[in-house]
């Protein structure tokens, strides 16, 4: 499902949390639990401290089931690997402010290959570098943790640049989603929602919880 509005509220269980063994198996078993996209972190042990999967799971997935793919580059060098995982079969790509590239252009590359383009920000990343680059985008990510690993807590004080976001969007009628990944449970999603973002990243509240289903409606209704 790809909401049509930013009023729309967004449950992307994070791929990193499942079992890598039965990929297909538990991307199914999220669509059956009720998400609405699937959230596939790739990290190149370079732009963040861990390697997950590159390419070839993006196509894998997206070759097993239907369901919409969120990627997220948390890698130095976006622009260079972009045209693999456009062809892998991404729907939505987003890439870091503070990786090396020409930000603009790699946003306008994703979105001539007819995919949502989404930007991101660490928590340490003040929200003004991500001001030029508002009207080129369909998603904003502000990082509740440090990236590269899962499990860590969430950082409430992101939730001013959630807020700024927001604000900023109203004032220049703009209509990109707002994202927040990391450490999302039904408490801090509730958090998330009242200051501004729609769209939830859960892993390990997703795929490790007994009752799939229902930690996602949990989140949903936070």
């Amino acid at each position: 499902m790809i909401p049509k509005t930013y009023l729309d509220r967004v449950i992307a269980p994070s791929l990193l949390a499942a079992n890598f063994s039965k990929v297909g198996e538990e991307t199914t078993r999220a669509i059956n639990a009720g998400a609405d996209w699937l959230h596939l972190d790739v990290m190149d042990g370079h732009f963040v401290d861990n390697i997950s999967f590159g390419p070839a799971m993006v196509q894998a997935v997206h070759e097993s089931n239907d369901i919409f793919l969120d990627v997220h580059l948390m890698i130095s060098r976006p622009d260079h690997y972009l045209p693999r995982f456009i062809a892998a079969g991404s729907d939505c790509i987003t890439v870091h402010v503070e990786a090396d590239h020409n930000v603009s252009e790699t946003l306008g590359r994703i979105r001539d290959a007819g995919c949502l383009a989404g930007l991101a920000l660490n928590p340490a990343t003040p929200f003004s570098e991500v001001v030029p680059f508002l009207h080129e985008i369909d998603l904003l990510l502000c990082m509740t943790v440090v990236p590269g690993f899962g499990g860590q807590p969430f950082m409430q004080e992101v939730m001013s640049k959630v807020e700024a976001a927001a604000a900023y969007r109203q004032e220049h009628g703009l209509s990109y989603h707002i994202e927040v990944d990391g450490g999302i449970s039904a408490e801090t999603a509730a958090i998330s929602y009242k200051a501004g973002a729609n769209v939830m990243v859960a892993g390990s509240t997703t795929f490790g919880a007994k009752d799939m289903a229902a930690a996602i409606e949990a989140i949903r209704n936070a």
